[in-house]
């Protein structure tokens, strides 16, 4: 079975290793390296290519934003999980736009981490709830002028409760255990989700929900 090659990006020595500890527990993932640094990172993957990056955001040299942005420009098929315990709009945003598929607080249990680390790798996109209900909580504050609720193609009920777990920050698996559905379930959902708002992923579908009223944050 392929494994997921993953590189760990933190100024903290203790935090890579406690990373790398739990998410090499599951077979399919392999860590092929650490970084201090958004350089030493850089650096790596022009080495060696993984397949997921999990990145800390705050660090010296060139922090996690910035490396986000040169890999997403440089090595599109490189999928980025941010890890960290910044929270705030003026981190979540500028991370997601960088190119992030995901974003994960470092007090999040070590299941809902390797999980955000599958769901990146298969090209979906992963969020913490609170980050969730951050995110869409900006988007109606800030950026109320997207499109309306009637210009969106209706979704089934089903794919209506599918919107609702996401916006909890769910991933797949959680989303699959609350309807009693099978995992490839719930991606055939989001995938007729995007299909009808022409959206590319997780994230794409909470703003255009948000901005249409479909979802509100806890």
């Amino acid at each position: 079975m392929p494994q997921i090659r993953v590189l760990i990006v933190d100024d903290d020595p203790l935090v890579r290793t406690a990373l790398a500890h739990f998410i090499s527990r599951d077979p399919e993932v392999d860590v092929i390296g650490e970084a201090e640094t958004g350089l030493e990172a850089i650096s790596f993957i022009e080495g060696d290519r993984p397949d997921v990056v999990m990145m800390d955001v705050q660090m010296p040299e060139m922090n996690g934003i910035e490396a986000t942005a040169a890999i997403a420009e440089r090595w599109p098929e490189v999928r980025v999980l941010a890890v960290t315990t910044l929270d705030g709009s003026d981190t979540v945003l500028p991370m997601l736009s960088a190119g992030a598929s995901g974003y994960m607080l470092k007090d999040s249990s070590a299941a809902s981490i390797l999980a955000a680390v599958r769901e990146v790798y298969s090209g979906a996109s992963s969020l913490s709830p609170s980050i969730a209900s951050l995110l869409i909580k900006h988007v109606r504050d800030e950026a109320p002028t997207g499109v309306g609720a009637d210009e969106l193609e209706v979704l089934t009920d089903r794919e209506g409760e599918v919107l609702q777990c996401l916006a909890q920050g769910m991933s797949n698996a959680e989303i699959a255990r609350a309807l009693i559905v099978s995992e490839g379930t719930v991606k055939a959902h989001l995938g007729r989700i995007m299909s009808k708002w022409q959206l590319r992923d997780r994230v794409q579908i909470l703003v255009t929900a948000a901005q249409a009223g479909l979802v509100n944050f806890r």
